[in-house]
């Protein structure tokens, strides 16, 4: 089935299925049910059934799904075998902690360079990536990146996806609270720890798991 037609639900959740195959088949497990996955990624089995059908018979009834086609299937989807260098704009706390872990785990995405406006920071490298001056992004060729990570203050977020815009990026991964203003063409994907944080208490003071069926995302 063509990548367009598959809902965005359906898409977000494919890196989540992608890293539990992973695991499985570092255990040396050979097929797995949709109700075992349910339980390990906390996806209800249906929907994962569902989410599967987009892609053709991936499975056989009374077999479940075999865990080294599903994925290799995934990786082919998800292009696991492509690279993608991103930028990283904002070197603060945050952002360091980001260049220092550079998505080790996921093998296909690396931040390659990063951006501020503080003078003490530009020109330093972190975990071996440059730190360049924002002011002058539009000046540096981004080569193949059209990514970018933004963990800037809030109060210069908007400023700063516009200058990014006009460089050349396509997507934004933006973890300041600041819900950005940009063309129709541009994607971004909004991460809020502090709404994340907040949701998780209100969920543990009015939904209480049970101790026996609790586990972690």
């Amino acid at each position: 089935m063509r990548e367009h037609t598959i809902p965005q639900a359906t898409a977000k959740r494919l890196p989540l299925y992608y890293r539990f195959l992973e695991n499985l088949r570092a255990t040396g497990k050979q097929r797995v049910s949709s109700s075992e996955l349910s339980e390990a990624v906390k996806v209800d089995a249906a929907t994962i059934r569902r989410d599967f059908s987009c892609f053709g018979a991936l499975g056989k009834k009374g077999y479940g799904y075999n865990v080294n086609y599903l994925l290799e299937f995934f990786r082919e989807t998800l292009r696991q075998d492509d690279k993608t260098a991103v930028i990283l704009v904002g070197v603060g706390n945050l952002g360091t902690a980001l260049l220092h872990y550079n998505f080790q785990k996921t093998h296909n995405i690396e931040i390659v360079r990063a951006y501020d406006v503080d003078p003490s920071k530009i020109g330093e490298e972190i975990s071996g990536v440059h730190i360049y001056d924002l002011n002058e992004i539009e000046r540096e060729p981004l080569g193949d990146c059209v990514v970018a990570v933004l963990t800037v203050p809030v109060q210069a977020a908007q400023k700063t996806s516009d200058l990014l815009v006009k460089a050349g990026i396509q997507g934004i991964l933006n973890f300041t609270p600041a819900r950005l203003d940009v063309p129709p063409h541009i994607r971004v994907h909004h991460i809020d720890l502090s709404i994340e944080l907040q949701s998780l208490i209100y969920f543990l003071k009015h939904y209480p798991l049970n101790k026996e069926k609790a586990g972690g995302e």
